[in-house]
């Protein structure tokens, strides 16, 4: 596979004082599955919004297909266009970008914004409705939706665009159990068909499930390994020093019990 987007030596500081990234370098391929994992404040939406290009890095390079990334590259009309077309984010919360009056002009709003044609942005919001099991919701306001109805009209407004990166925050997040299942397999389903995938999660049982190739963030803010599902999931050591499992000690009747633990879903014995 053919590299898309690679990251060099890349820093990046709130305010020019507080450290969120270090030395970050990437290397992702075309069609990949990838996911950045690490505990909350490790810099994973940092990561994807340098991905994105929403902010800049104080340090290093961002690379899209060989491409440097950054406010200069982006001013020239058709490599802006190109990247914004290709690459698209769904945030974690998704009243973060939904806006429009209805959910039919959420889907229209990309295809619209790149000169489509109207007929043409018409089709690709129905198929993708339709697509989304979401058709029925197709006059519905946006403030009327339930949060996992809000989370498919997200992923369905940057679907219209048909990128070849989807940038997914904590793709979990906030769904009851059965719409968590539906976006599992859509994440797969879309990488299936060629779609570079790149997600950020806390939750080892969905690393398990989608099994990507896996960046772990520290504490300290870099990545400390770089490799397949199981080789993370497989070293103790490593998800103990990043803190994404714990020890947990439990008695039964007088005998005491030690396991590996993780803070969220994952659990090992």
């Amino acid at each position: 596979m053919d590299e898309i987007i690679s990251l060099k030596n890349v820093d990046y500081s709130y305010f020019g004082k507080i450290p969120a990234l270090k030395n970050i370098n990437l290397s992702i391929k075309k069609g990949e599955m990838f996911s950045i994992i690490g505990l909350n404040g490790s810099g994973k939406s940092t990561l994807l919004h340098i991905i994105n290009a929403l902010v800049y890095p104080d340090k290093g390079d961002v690379l899209f297909e060989g491409n440097k990334v950054n406010e200069k590259s982006l001013a020239d009309k058709d490599f802006g266009l190109q990247f914004r077309q290709r690459m698209a984010y769904i945030f974690q919360n998704p009243d973060i970008q939904l806006f429009c009056p209805t959910v039919f002009d959420e889907l229209m709003f990309g295809p619209l914004q790149i000169n489509l044609p109207l007929e043409v942005a018409r089709q690709r919001a129905d198929e993708t409705l339709s697509y989304l099991g979401i058709t029925s919701l197709k006059d519905r306001p946006v403030y009327m939706l339930s949060g996992g109805e809000k989370k498919r009209v997200a992923i369905g407004a940057v679907l219209t665009m048909n990128p070849d990166v989807l940038l997914v925050d904590e793709p979990l997040s906030s769904l009851d159990p059965k719409t968590q299942t539906f976006f599992m397999e859509l994440l797969l389903d879309l990488n299936h068909a060629g779609k570079t995938i790149i997600f950020t999660t806390h939750q080892l049982d969905l690393i398990e499930h989608l099994q990507p190739r896996v960046a772990v963030l520290s504490d300290e803010h870099s990545i400390q390994k770089t490799g397949s599902a199981s080789e993370i999931l497989s070293d103790e050591a490593l998800l103990i020093s990043v803190n994404l499992i714990h020890e947990h000690i439990h008695k039964h009747g007088g005998e005491e019990h030690k396991h590996y633990h993780s803070h969220y879903v994952f659990h090992k014995h």
